[in-house]
């Protein structure tokens, strides 16, 4: 059992390797095909302004940016891999000497705040308004909790931010101000405090993320109910819960330890997957809360052709992706090891 279970998970360490490596590649090829690059744009506004030759801009532009266009693509390919594997990712064009590592590491921890927050807090009330929903589908409550869950599931993220700048930044309680400053705050935190374990800091951060939050925690719950309800109605009329009531157990008992257990296993799944989109997700949010993270770094570098920023950022997205798959496919054989067989390989 032991050895299947290596053979098992080493199967799908290899298949991460090799997806990571493939989206890496078309990623590497497919920026190079966007029209211009800002390195030419570079060497044009030397020649036109400056009077310098073509010759001389482009020595000034390759010291500059340290990088070499005029390399063949399968050599800047394998460059740029060899450097990859070392985590090392070039310098930005927008911001000359700053590697692209530091400005990935100065950015992506407050998109994992902001995002990461709203998913765990949307999870966590999801499952538990959804058991409630489905084992107490006579209740009066139930519809309601039903019909927000869908009506939420159906708005775009972008919509819901819409929705939140305007209920909390632009209507106003008593005629005077808004409920929340929301158009005050742009960046992470104030900038008139000291960073740190202290009050003042922690209550600028949750200010400055609270719309982000609110928005990843309202475009998710409504998932959430839904695929629990489904779970647990599945669960409801299963021979286990059938003994159970038999035997005399509390619905309580009932509820968290037979029923939640077995309508989890396909939300635990889920919500794994859900973990390597995080990066991915935050793009349009960021630039309506004008929040200072990677998605809204990753739209800069795009709208300005910033090569090695672009596939540093795709790079993480790619990596946080399959191995949020991989966590996915690791949670689901340990809580049903049935989907393991003999050689390591999975059935449906």
């Amino acid at each position: 059992m032991k050895h299947e279970t290596m053979r098992y998970v080493g199967g799908r360490i290899f298949k991460v390797v090799f997806t990571v490596w493939v989206v890496t590649t078309l990623i590497f090829f497919l920026i190079r095909l966007m029209p211009s690059n800002p390195i030419e744009q570079y060497i044009q506004n030397l020649v036109v302004q400056y009077g310098m030759s073509y010759e001389e801009a482009n020595a000034r532009a390759k010291a500059l940016f340290s990088i070499d266009l005029d390399k063949g693509l399968l050599l800047q390919y394998f460059d740029y891999l060899k450097a990859a594997v070392q985590l090392d990712f070039g310098t930005s064009f927008l911001s000359p000497g700053v590697s692209v590592s530091t400005i990935i590491a100065s950015r992506l921890p407050w998109t994992l705040f902001t995002v990461g927050t709203g998913l765990i807090l949307s999870f966590l009330a999801g499952i538990v308004l959804g058991a409630i929903s489905a084992y107490r589908r006579n209740s009066w409550y139930e519809p309601i909790i039903s019909g927000l869950s869908s009506f939420l599931s159906a708005i775009p993220d972008f919509l819901i931010a819409i929705f939140v700048i305007l209920i909390f930044g632009v209507f106003t309680y008593g005629g005077t101000k808004s409920i929340v400053p929301i158009f005050q705050m742009r960046g992470n935190f104030d900038s008139g405090v000291t960073a740190g374990f202290n009050w003042p800091f922690i209550k600028s951060v949750l200010e400055h993320g609270f719309g982000p939050i609110l928005t990843y925690f309202l475009s998710q719950i409504g998932i959430w109910v839904i695929l629990m309800k489904g779970s647990t109605t599945g669960c409801l009329n299963a021979d286990y819960a059938v003994i159970a009531r038999a035997r005399g157990l509390s619905n309580r008992t009932i509820l968290t330890s037979y029923i939640g257990r077995n309508a989890m296993l396909p939300i635990a799944t889920e919500f794994a997957m859900r973990l390597g989109f995080i990066i991915g997700g935050s793009l349009i949010i960021e630039q309506l809360f004008v929040y200072q993270g990677i998605g809204l770094e990753l739209l800069k570098a795009t709208t300005n052709r910033d090569y090695p920023l672009m596939q540093g950022i795709f790079l993480v997205m790619t990596i946080a992706i399959v191995l949020a798959n991989l966590l996915a496919e690791l949670v689901y054989s340990v809580l049903d090891p049935r989907i393991r067989v003999k050689g390591g390989a999975a059935h449906a």
